[in-house]
């Protein structure tokens, strides 16, 4: 596959640099790192090595004066190495570490709160589309997603089914984050259920057969990992009763497609109105990450049942979109943007849909989503070009 210009840009100094397998961190990190003192913890030889002597890394740079830079790749493989590099940073202000990880839940036990005020944290997420240029089709992203892993495979809709049960195996099982790998398998197939919708922790627990302390344990690895992301509600100057409850996202529309389970019952519109939000959350939570300026994603949900699916507020932002999976626009499609902009009049407001046309109804901006989706870019805060 064609190596893509990412819009992550690397801080100045030492970062962890997160994100789900398959993201592309290593293959960034290889493009623009050259030279650098390189550890794959991935290779089974080095993290065998690593975990017998974590302090085999400080003879690693003695023995490479020369190198400013140390990679280190999936560093949660080999927690221990944590306080080694906090160490050598103290020692050397001037050596450089880039720390990759895939999983946040090891890395918390070690020094990473020591570490926390000397790398800056960052993230990688999928391609948005954007960075994909021609090669960008919102139909097939919202079939396969945007995990560059996936996309670049020659068999994508395999690589995506086999995706999840890697997670399973290799961070579940192997590192007995959980006892009950089957359980942790049908909760991850029922909290689909929940993608794009408010969580209702309680009603997974009964579809799962479990406890709901056991479900929230469930929930707090999943997002360790790196897989699922939850929404706040937006309640600054709330004017309505507005819900409480976050909504749940996969971190990816085809990851999220891959565990939906469907059937005779499943209506195939409703599945594709998920995907295709969750493909809209991917792409605004990926750019306010590379834009690293404060701004934050919520949704907007009155206790009457308004409901806006996202709001982006920050320094230099106030967005409110509502994504509607059809190709026409009517006028109660725009209640909720219409009921936001009356409590607040600062806010852009968007709706996003599967028309070609770009439209304009009371004054509220109707967008194709795949025009919007092509145009968001970090550089970038409006809305639409």
């Amino acid at each position: 596959m064609e190596l893509k210009r990412r819009f992550f840009r690397a801080p100045a100094g030492s970062f962890f640099l997160l994100g789900p397998r398959g993201t592309g961190k290593s293959t960034w990190l290889r493009a623009e790192r050259h030279g650098a003192i390189w550890l794959d913890l991935l290779d089974p030889q080095t993290q065998r090595l690593y975990l017998a002597r974590p302090e085999r890394l400080r003879e690693l740079v003695a023995g490479q004066p020369q190198a400013g830079e140390v990679v280190i790749d999936e560093v949660q493989k080999v927690p221990a190495l944590l306080d080694v590099v906090h160490e050598l940073v103290e020692k050397d202000r001037d050596l450089r570490f880039v720390l990759t990880g895939s999983s946040a839940r090891k890395l918390r036990r070690g020094s990473w709160n020591l570490l926390a005020g000397r790398l800056v944290e960052t993230s990688m997420h999928p391609f948005m589309a954007a960075e994909m240029g021609d090669t960008f089709s919102l139909q097939r992203a919202l079939e396969v997603g945007l995990v560059p892993l996936v996309w670049g495979s020659a068999e994508p809709e395999m690589t995506l089914r086999a995706y999840a049960s890697l997670y399973i195996r290799e961070e579940v099982q192997a590192e007995a984050l959980v006892r009950d790998v089957g359980a942790f398998a049908r909760f991850l197939e029922a909290i689909s259920f929940s993608h794009g919708s408010v969580l209702n922790l309680a009603e997974v627990a009964r579809e799962c057969q479990v406890g709901r302390k056991t479900v929230e344990g469930y929930l707090g690895i999943l997002e360790d990992l790196l897989l699922a992301f939850r929404v706040p509600v937006f309640t600054r100057r709330a004017k309505r009763h507005l819900v409480a409850h976050s909504k749940f996202y996969y971190f990816d529309a085809g990851v999220y497609r891959s565990l939906r389970p469907a059937g005779p019952l499943d209506r195939p519109e409703e599945i594709e109105g998920m995907a295709l939000e969750g493909l809209v959350a991917q792409h605004l939570r990926a750019w306010i990450a590379y834009r690293a300026s404060g701004a934050r994603l919520y949704y907007w949900r009155t206790k009457s049942g308004s409901e806006v699916d996202f709001v982006l507020y920050g320094p230099d932002v106030f967005w409110a979109i509502e994504v509607k999976r059809a190709a026409s626009v009517h006028g109660k499609d725009l209640r909720a943007l219409r009921a936001f902009r009356e409590d607040y009049p600062e806010a852009e407001v968007c709706l996003l849909y599967l028309g070609r046309e770009r439209l304009a109804i009371d004054g509220i901006p109707c967008i194709p989503c795949e025009d919007f989706l092509r145009h968001l870019h970090p550089d970038r805060t409006e809305l639409w070009p």
